[in-house]
């Protein structure tokens, strides 16, 4: 078993640094494509990569963004802002040099182990103050085994969220703050009108319409029982029951799902004795890189009529 104890550390101060950069309203810049990154994303990539630079140093690892990003693309005053950021979590004396070699630490290595990381998953949701998720995945030789998943924003009565975690066929949930972990599992709701759902807020990632047919088709009030939560936060909340169905479906005929978009949760969900397949059943392909390009889409569920589940997307897709 491997100790996950420094990613666990690392998650938390990534999540004091994004909640930080929060708190004094830092801008964001835009990557290729028009996709919104707060430096914040740097900032904890960094510290992400720094742990594992020290703790892991052999593993290769697959991340969203790059130092290069970071040198071109971040204003001086603002790459000055993340530096100074990232030292005072560590309590420590930081470069540039040092944030840059962090954020490219691992990329392009040939290893049997390959940490998946989305500093922030859920920008927009980030900017926007909704939940956002910090998500680490380990891959081993392509095949998911172990995930930790940070949820700053995951409803808790200090305000300081959640750290979900999974190896080794078991889920567990701690306080972000520290504390004591507790094993997870998914609920063994089944009948459709007690099913919790949860589904993407942004339109781009999935084809809502098409969802909205099927929920009909299965006997679920989309109205009543589907919420829009942002990230990882919906596999969090499947592994510990709070919801019991997930559905990303593609809205264009050869989708770009992100390995970082999923690792992470798919091995909590799959911990907690959850399902988490393609529309077509199979599991889940990481071994193609950044992009999943052999998945078509994501069904996740409590494992409760999930076969099921998949018969009614397969009816609805559209026929190629």
């Amino acid at each position: 078993m491997i100790d996950l104890q420094p990613i666990f550390k690392a998650v938390r101060q990534a999540s004091g640094l994004t909640r930080r950069v929060q708190e004094i309203h830092l801008a964001h810049s835009e990557k290729a494509g028009k996709e919104p990154v707060t430096i914040a994303d740097y900032g904890s990539q960094a510290l992400l990569c720094r742990a594992i630079s020290r703790d892991f140093p052999d593993d290769a690892v697959l991340a969203e963004e790059s130092g290069s990003q970071f040198s071109e693309l971040v204003a001086d005053d603002q790459r000055a802002e993340i530096v100074r950021l990232v030292g005072e979590i560590l309590g420590e004396p930081v470069t540039e040099a040092d944030v840059i070699g962090w954020l490219d630490h691992g990329r392009g290595r040939d290893a049997e182990r390959t940490w998946v990381i989305d500093p922030i998953d859920g920008t927009k949701g980030f900017i926007a103050m909704r939940r956002y998720s910090i998500a680490v995945g380990l891959l081993d030789r392509g095949m998911v085994i172990a995930g930790v998943l940070g949820s700053p924003g995951y409803p808790t009565p200090d305000g300081k969220g959640l750290l979900f975690h999974a190896q080794r066929g078991a889920a567990y949930v701690e306080p972000m703050a520290g504390g004591k972990a507790n094993r997870v599992a998914v609920s063994t709701r089944s009948k459709p009108r007690d099913l919790r759902v949860v589904q993407s807020v942004e339109r781009d990632h999935s084809a809502l319409e098409l969802m909205a047919k099927i929920y009909g088709e299965l006997g679920i009030n989309a109205e009543k029982q589907v919420e829009g939560i942002d990230s990882q936060d919906k596999y969090a909340m499947l592994a510990c029951g709070d919801a019991d169905l997930y559905l990303r479906l593609p809205r264009e005929a050869k989708p770009k799902h992100r390995a970082w978009d999923h690792a992470a949760g798919a091995a909590l969900v799959q911990a907690a004795g959850g399902v988490v397949t393609d529309i077509d059943g199979s599991l889940l392909d990481f071994t193609t890189g950044a992009i999943l390009s052999n998945n078509m889409g994501m069904v996740v569920s409590n494992g409760q009529n999930h076969d099921h589940i998949l018969e009614v997307v397969q009816a609805a897709m559209p026929q190629a």
